[in-house]
């Protein structure tokens, strides 16, 4: 069924958008039970219209066990009642276009359940219909696991079963057994389930670890990585998942023929496209490359370069927006600086400054000016901060194994925050699933609604400013000059070239673009600096906005 009404085709609508990513559990509350719901976010679609952004990305909503909220799915068809029910889907699209907001879900198929109906036949026998649709492998002579995978979540990436005496891939939890991509009727199946929602109007999807749908069918064991190679973009440095340089289990070439597949499928509907998610710390940027090129796969995908706990800087974005421009000069990335997975920047880098409320502004107005398109995540809005929470209210089971190191993904996905003045911040009129922080009620939307001085209405002020000059939606980027925390860089798109410059430290700061290149500023973004020949001189967290002469 086709849901109305629809939005007006255009198939590059992503291309430089803005997507405002939903965590479901904790944007509202409408039927009393702690828990939000596609009710309560159809509620507060006309808030998210008024921010200015063009889309909302919503986490999983199908039916599921919930060991690990929502990504581990039962059923790919079917909402799951704590959630609502698919007529509930039905209305929430049909009000989002008419505010004028496209919809993505997030598709998550990497992995099942392991309630999922195909794994119980699966792991049934090794000789039934669906013996194949998993990734099943004999245990070493000795018994123990065919390989030296690991899990993100901790531990062998293998699970003895004893139905089938063999071992079951999951690259996360026990519980979410990994797909074997490398059958085409598990392929087909898939595309079948993402037919079923493009019938159902959606705008696109959001494609939960895109890089781990093919594994080595060798199975060999990953190398592993020297420790001055390690980082934690992917996994918490606490995880021995990054001693590995994960080359066999994840990002393998056969991946690229199945994305071209799912994008002949998207390319049958207008106007419709998807975002990956890239989890590879070694690589990520040339798998997104890979992933984005041409048209015949994906339109945008991910990394992880800003959601890692290092600070943006100066010189890090001038990096890596130059980096991706050399692996992936026809392809297209989509920034974040905060989502369901990470701490929230509002602690991981703001905590730190003199001004945080300045810095998010200017951190947010670099974001939302960088060639790509951009995700929001649900209160990065408000400034948000990670919250705090105690062990006996973890949900989260990756905060629960590598607690108190890593406390998990529980901080920041505490419930919204709409009103100030009632305990659960306007979120439910019951104890929440999680607690909302104290310390976030002063941030609450009501709170900050209508001060011109406030996180929220500079949102909406840069958003809006953005929207009136096609060369900061899907301009290519041209970087003039990086001085200590300044920087600016030129976005050109036909005729229009505009100048955006900003000062990410405390400090003020100079940064001089050379005789000439000077520039008449423009304004409506809620920055004040000064230029004079090139040269431009901010206060501390400044930013400056001109059309380059």
């Amino acid at each position: 069924m086709k849901v109305q009404p629809e939005l007006a085709p255009d198939r590059d609508w992503w291309r430089g958008a803005v997507i405002y990513q939903i965590y479901p559990r904790s944007y509202q509350d409408s039927n009393g039970d702690g828990v939000g719901d596609l009710k309560g976010i159809i509620q507060r679609l006309p808030y998210i219209a008024s921010l200015g952004v063009d889309a909302i990305w919503i986490s999983p909503f199908f039916k599921s066990p919930m060991k690990d909220f929502g990504y581990d799915v039962s059923d790919y068809r079917d909402v799951d009642p704590m959630f609502g029910t698919l007529a509930d889907f039905d209305a929430l699209i049909a009000e989002a276009h008419r505010l004028g907001l496209r919809v993505m879900i997030d598709e998550v198929i990497s992995h099942t359940a392991d309630i999922h109906p195909w794994f119980a036949e699966s792991r049934s026998s090794k000789d039934n219909p669906k013996a194949d649709w998993y990734v099943w492998a004999d245990a070493k002579p000795d018994g123990t696991p065919p390989n030296n995978w690991l899990a993100i979540f901790g531990g062998s990436a293998w699970q003895w079963d004893t139905r089938r005496q063999q071992y079951y891939l999951h690259n996360f939890l026990a519980e979410q057994p990994d797909l074997n991509f490398h059958n085409p009727q598990v392929q087909d199946a898939l595309l079948d389930v993402t037919r079923f929602w493009l019938e159902r109007g959606v705008d696109g999807f959001r494609l939960d670890t895109i890089n781990f749908y093919f594994h080595s069918q060798g199975l060999e064991n990953n190398p592993a990585l020297p420790p001055e190679e390690r980082n934690d973009q992917t996994a918490p440095s606490v995880n021995p998942y990054n001693y590995q340089d994960h080359i066999y289990d994840k990002s393998r070439p056969e991946n690229l023929a199945f994305l071209e597949r799912f994008r002949a499928l998207l390319d049958e509907y207008p106007a419709t496209a998807a975002v990956g998610e890239v989890g590879d710390s070694q690589r990520g940027l040339e798998v997104v490359a890979a992933y984005t090129a041409g048209d015949h796969r994906v339109q945008m995908c991910y990394a992880f370069d800003f959601l890692a706990p290092e600070k943006i800087g100066a010189s890090k974005a001038r990096s890596v927006l130059e980096a991706f421009g050399r692996v992936a000069s026809d392809g297209w990335s989509c920034w974040a600086f905060s989502n369901h997975d990470v701490v929230r920047h509002a602690t991981r880098w703001a905590a730190s400054e003199p001004n945080p409320l300045a810095y998010l502004k200017v951190v947010s107005a670099l974001l939302m000016s960088l060639r790509g398109s951009v995700c929001l995540y649900q209160g990065e809005e408000l400034g948000l901060t990670e919250a705090t929470i105690s062990y006996e209210d973890l949900q989260d089971p990756y905060g629960i194994r590598f607690w108190p190191e890593f406390k998990g993904r529980d901080g920041c996905r505490t419930p919204m925050v709409w009103d100030g003045g009632k305990a659960n911040g306007g979120f439910s009129d019951v104890r929440p699933w999680l607690p909302v922080a104290t310390e976030h009620l002063p941030l609450a939307v009501n709170r900050q609604q209508g001060n011109p001085e406030s996180l929220l209405e500079h949102y909406r002020r840069f958003l809006a400013f953005r929207r009136n000059y096609p060369a900061l939606v899907k301009g290519d980027i041209e970087f003039l000059a990086v001085e200590g925390d300044a920087l600016a860089f030129a976005r050109s798109e036909g005729n229009e070239r505009i100048v955006c410059a900003f000062n990410l430290g405390s400090d003020p700061a100079t940064i001089d673009l050379g005789a000439g290149k000077g520039g008449q500023p423009i304004g409506g973004h809620g920055f004040s600096a000064s230029a004079d020949g090139g040269r431009i001189e901010f206060q501390g967290y400044g930013a400056w906005f001109g059309r380059l002469d």
